[in-house]
C-alpha cells in the first residue's frame, strides 16, 4: 500500500514538472525564498502598537513551528526528499540537507499566516497573505523538494502552531489584565 501511495505522489510531482516553464523556473525559487518575508512582516508589525498583537502572535507561532517541525518531526520521520529519490530532475535551488516531512517552508508560512489571521487585525490583507503562503507551498512541489503529503502536513502543523500561539497570547493577555485589575482594587 505504501508503494502505491508513494507512486501516486511521484506521479503528481512529475506532472507538475511537465508544466515547468522558463518563467516558472525563475519565479518559483524567488517565491520559495520569500519565506524570509514572514519574520520581516512580524517584526514590522511589532513596531506599531495597533499591530503589535499580530506581530507577537506570528513570532510565537513561528517559534513553535521551528521547534515542532524542524527540530522534532523532520528528525522523527526522516523522510527522504523526492529530489534524492529521482536524481534525474534538475534542481533550480541548492539541494537541502535536511529531511522532507513535513515541509518546513510550508509549515512556517502557514504558522505565520494563521497567526496573522487569528490576530484579527488588518483583515483586508488576509487573503493576499494566505495566497502567498499557498504559493510558497506550491513552489516546494514545483522545485521537487517535497511530496504533496509533506506540504499538507506542513500546512496542518503551521495552522496548529498559529492557533496555539493565538490562544497562548489570549490566555497571557487575560492573565495580565486580571493582574492589573487586582492591583487597582488592592
Amino acid at each position: 500500500m505504501e508503494d502505491i501511495f508513494m507512486s501516486i505522489e511521484m506521479q503528481i510531482l512529475n506532472a507538475i514538472q511537465s508544466f515547468r516553464t522558463p518563467a516558472g523556473d525563475v519565479l518559483m525559487p524567488l517565491i520559495s525564498h520569500g519565506l524570509v518575508l514572514w519574520p520581516a512582516l512580524a517584526l514590522i508589525l511589532l513596531i506599531r502598537k495597533s499591530t503589535r498583537k499580530a506581530g507577537v502572535i506570528m513570532m510565537i507561532a513561528m517559534v513553535f513551528d521551528v521547534l515542532c517541525c524542524n527540530m522534532l518531526l523532520k528528525n522523527l520521520v526522516q523522510r527522504i526528499r523526492p529530489c534524492d529519490v529521482n536524481l534525474a530532475v534538475k534542481l533550480l535551488v541548492d539541494r537541502p540537507t535536511d529531511y522532507s516531512f513535513p515541509s518546513g517552508h510550508t509549515a512556517l508560512s502557514f504558522a505565520a499566516v494563521s497567526g496573522f489571521c487569528f490576530s484579527g487585525i488588518l483583515k483586508k490583507w488576509r487573503i493576499p497573505a494566505v495566497v502567498f503562503a499557498c504559493l510558497i507551498a506550491f513552489s516546494r512541489l514545483y522545485l521537487y523538494l517535497h511530496y504533496p503529503t509533506d506540504i499538507l502536513a506542513g500546512a496542518v502543523v503551521g495552522i496548529f502552531c498559529g492557533w496555539t500561539a493565538f490562544h497562548l497570547y489570549k490566555a497571557l493577555s487575560e492573565r495580565m489584565q486580571a493582574g492589573k485589575q487586582e492591583e487597582v482594587t488592592a
